[in-house]
């Protein structure tokens, strides 16, 4: 009698350790199928997305403007340093996009617009992105402020900065702007936030060229 209960006792106890292996095969699947599904969620692919290239137009004057203009890169917060687009409900909580990206960074892409834009234009005599080149007359630089979505009940795209366009032989700023614009979203997908940037930087550069050309042709410097 004694032997049979000690034989139940054992037998139970061999049951006993093999269901708690299945829970621990089951728990251990269980954490490899969840952790597989959150990979699957977070592979979402990126994004990216780039401006229209300015088209190029004939110059108002036949002779333009004799003068190579440098384009520097604008001063601005680390947020338009990188490259994911920027939203914001307001003026002071803002946040960013993971999968939805700038091609370049807004910095950057501003940078590029001006100079592509001044020079399609054909009013000067170069303009250039390279800060080393000798014959440089005129820089323009300045501070990017806003380059981001606004969302909330009218979605649209803010474009915020400051120019400063410096003769530099002189040291002499001759002309200074600042450009602040909504752009209004005909949408409220990133696709459409992007295409109105992309109207809003258009906008930009033809007010900035504008603006160029009018203070060069006023200045008037004395000999040195």
């Amino acid at each position: 009698m004694r032997l049979s209960q000690t034989r139940m006792f054992r037998s139970d106890e061999s049951l006993a350790g093999h269901r708690a292996q299945q829970r621990l095969r089951l728990a251990a699947l269980t954490a490899f199928l969840a952790f597989g599904l959150a990979g699957c969620g977070s592979s979402k692919p990126v994004k990216y997305y780039q401006l229209t290239p300015p088209a190029t137009t004939l110059a108002s004057s036949p002779a333009g403007i004799d003068a190579v203009i440098l384009v520097r890169l604008f001063q601005t917060s680390h947020l338009y340093r990188e490259d994911r687009i920027v939203y914001g409900t307001g003026t002071q909580e803002l946040g960013l996009y993971e999968s939805n990206r700038w091609a370049q960074p807004p910095s950057e892409l501003l940078q590029d617009a001006l100079a592509r834009g001044l020079r399609a234009s054909g009013q000067f005599s170069r303009v250039t992105t390279m800060r080393s080149d000798a014959a440089i007359d005129y820089y323009l630089t300045g501070h990017l402020y806003s380059f981001r979505e606004i969302t909330g009940g009218n979605v649209s795209a803010r474009l915020s900065f400051d120019v400063d366009l410096v003769d530099l032989k002189r040291g002499r700023s001759i002309w200074r702007h600042t450009y602040d614009h909504d752009e209004a979203c005909t949408g409220k997908g990133v696709g459409d936030v992007v295409a109105a940037m992309d109207r809003n930087v258009q906008s930009s550069v033809q007010e900035i060229q504008n603006g160029i050309v009018q203070a060069i042709s006023n200045y008037h410097p004395q000999p040195q």
